[in-house]
């Protein structure tokens, strides 16, 4: 039985340490809080992950690390670092396999499907803060001291996800209120169910095939955000609502009183137009295949609908 360590205890880094767990590993969570899911196989642990001696200290005799962390999505920049210093410093100490959950920012506005091999040209800061997270995780492996991979994956659903789908769209749903969204509503997206990343993340880790490569969340067909709104409108048991989009002079405008707001500037091209990504190489590689649309809908409303 060997030992996993999993930083952080969100959506993904919940779903990926069950996943190990189920599977009969020994795991640790590592989060600021100390929290996080309840099994037999895990064990939960209050780390901060930027300090470094407390990360290399709780690796040790490691199999692998992932790194499922989060932080304040206006704080990359100056959060980042630290903590993804630290945990690759570990690995490579350790000798553990590193395998980082990431997105789709660093490839920057992409016209037509969104594939692994194409460049990070990110040229937003929180793009290139993530791009720089793979490149020296990347670098480290291709010097042989330590083995690597990354899975990354498009606007998350699933219980607890922070999704453009989420707190901004669900109560006003099933409240039969119209919502406004990001962008344009009816351009093609992709979304990720939360499960499938950390399936991807526990497949990429154990495959040698995996290691020193990117790999694409398998993902259901697009649907643009009306389609999706709709689709949970229609499992909740609701009516249709109103959906509008918001331009990017609404979002600038809102933004110079709401930070979080402010932040979508960077990123709303992905919503601008159409946002797909490309899974294929993943599913015949790694052979994971997404969770049918329905069940990660029901998932991701579940938590609302219990409210």
């Amino acid at each position: 039985m060997s030992k996993h360590l999993v930083f952080g205890a969100g959506p993904i880094g919940s779903a990926t340490a069950l996943e190990l767990a189920q599977s009969g590993h020994d795991v640790i969570v590592a989060s600021r809080s100390g929290r996080g899911p309840q099994h037999e196989n895990i064990a939960l642990k209050s780390v901060d992950a930027s300090n470094a001696e407390a990360v290399l200290e709780l690796a040790s005799g490691s199999t692998a690390i992932y790194n499922c962390l989060n932080p304040e999505y206006t704080k990359w920049a100056t959060d980042w670092p630290p903590m993804a210093n630290a945990l690759l410093a570990a690995a490579v100490s350790h000798g553990s396999v590193y395998a980082i959950c990431s997105n789709l920012y660093g490839y920057g506005p992409v016209d037509g499907p969104i594939s692994p091999d194409l460049p990070l040209a990110a040229p937003g800061l929180k793009g290139r803060v993530r791009a720089q997270m793979w490149q020296d995780a990347l670098a480290a492996h291709a010097r042989g001291d330590v083995r690597v991979t990354e899975v990354r994956s498009s606007d998350y659903v699933g219980p607890g996800a922070e999704s453009h789908l989420g707190e901004r769209v669900v109560p006003k749903l099933l409240a039969g209120k119209g919502v406004r969204v990001v962008g344009d509503p009816d351009a093609a997206h992709s979304w990720t169910y939360t499960v499938d990343a950390a399936r991807t993340m526990v497949a990429a880790a154990a495959s040698d095939q995996a290691w020193g490569k990117a790999w694409h969340t398998p993902s259901n067909q697009p649907r643009s955000q009306r389609e999706a709104i709709s689709d949970m409108a229609a499992i909740a048991g609701v009516g249709e609502v109103p959906v509008k989009g918001m331009s990017r002079a609404m979002i600038s405008g809102v933004g110079m009183f709401v930070p979080m707001v402010r932040e979508l500037k960077e990123t709303y091209y992905q919503f601008d137009r159409p946002f797909i990504l490309d899974d294929s190489e993943t599913r015949s590689i790694l052979g994971v295949e997404p969770t049918d649309w329905k069940i990660a809908l029901d998932d991701h409303l579940s938590p609302f609908l219990q409210d």
